[in-house]
């Protein structure tokens, strides 16, 4: 049985970086196509095609197609096929930035040129994608990410021999002074725990140096922690794959991203290891402070 993953979000957002990226990946790509064609390809690969993953990039995000996406995908799960959506997803001023810097005219433009307003057709945009990014299967926000950090995020949770109902966990570790991740599904907040900042020596280091590991786990509440949100995703889990979800994103917060929520993420992937689960760990804000 082939497997499917439709792509779609918001112009601008990396939908071409995705198409490449899965191109690379061994993917059969269709890009720019109408959303309403879905099943007649799917039929088409599915009566012959030696293509095993398709990857259909959906009409430049115009939203007068976005309603015809959920039918679809439906039919196409009705008939037993295996059927993931991507949505592709950056703020709306990093959006605008974007469009000025390549100069290229945004799809929605002719809807807004009685303003000449670029945020108003990004805004009138994600009015138009909203029912369809929160049907998705898997949000990427690419805010913060350049065209490698997207390769290599898209690399990282869709390259491998995944099968049909497994469930692509990612722990990320992140800072709130840089802003709570908005492609996440659950967000823990470890500011609670002494903050290695305030220790001199370890300042400068960061989660992944064995020093500053040693002092977060050294505090009874890092372990309560770490058993309390392993203890929770033991039992969600195997629910969600259950319910159908093919990918679960957890965030572990501190202040800055740089030493509690990195030894926190490092831990809990370790620990979902060993309980048979093949987590990928995202460091979001750890470059920053190499910056």
């Amino acid at each position: 049985m082939s497997e499917f993953l439709i792509i779609s979000g918001m112009s601008g957002a990396g939908r071409s970086t995705a198409a490449a990226t899965f191109e690379d990946l061994g993917w059969f790509v269709i890009d720019n196509m109408p959303a309403s064609l879905l099943p007649k390809v799917a039929e088409l690969v599915e009566g012959g095609s030696e293509a095993e993953r398709v990857a259909l990039v959906i009409g430049r995000g115009r939203g007068d197609k976005a309603d015809d996406v959920r039918p679809a995908v439906e039919s196409l799960r009705m008939a037993n096929a295996h059927v993931r959506v991507l949505f592709l997803d950056a703020s709306d001023g990093v959006l605008v930035r974007r469009y000025e810097g390549t100069r290229r005219r945004h799809p929605l433009t002719p809807q807004a040129e009685a303003s000449g307003s670029l945020a108003e057709a990004v805004s009138s945009e994600r009015v138009a994608l909203d029912n369809l990014r929160t049907y998705a299967d898997l949000v990427i926000d690419t805010s913060q990410l350049n065209v490698h950090q997207l390769r290599q995020r898209l690399t990282e949770v869709f390259h491998g021999d995944g099968s049909e109902g497994d469930l692509r966990l990612q722990i990320v570790s992140f800072g709130f002074k840089h802003g709570i991740p908005l492609d996440v599904d659950m967000v823990f907040d470890a500011r609670f725990l002494p903050n290695p900042h305030w220790v001199e020596e370890l300042r400068p280091l960061t989660g992944l140096d064995v020093k500053v590991r040693e002092y977060v786990i050294a505090f009874p509440d890092s372990v309560a922690f770490l058993d309390k949100v392993g203890e929770l995703l033991d039992f969600l889990v195997p629910k969600y794959k259950l319910e159908g979800k093919s990918y679960l994103t957890v965030a572990v917060g501190c202040t800055g991203g740089q030493h509690r929520s990195v030894v926190l993420a490092e831990e809990l992937a370790d620990r979902l290891r060993v309980a048979g689960a093949k987590p990928v760990v995202r460091h979001r804000d750890l470059a920053k402070v190499f910056s």
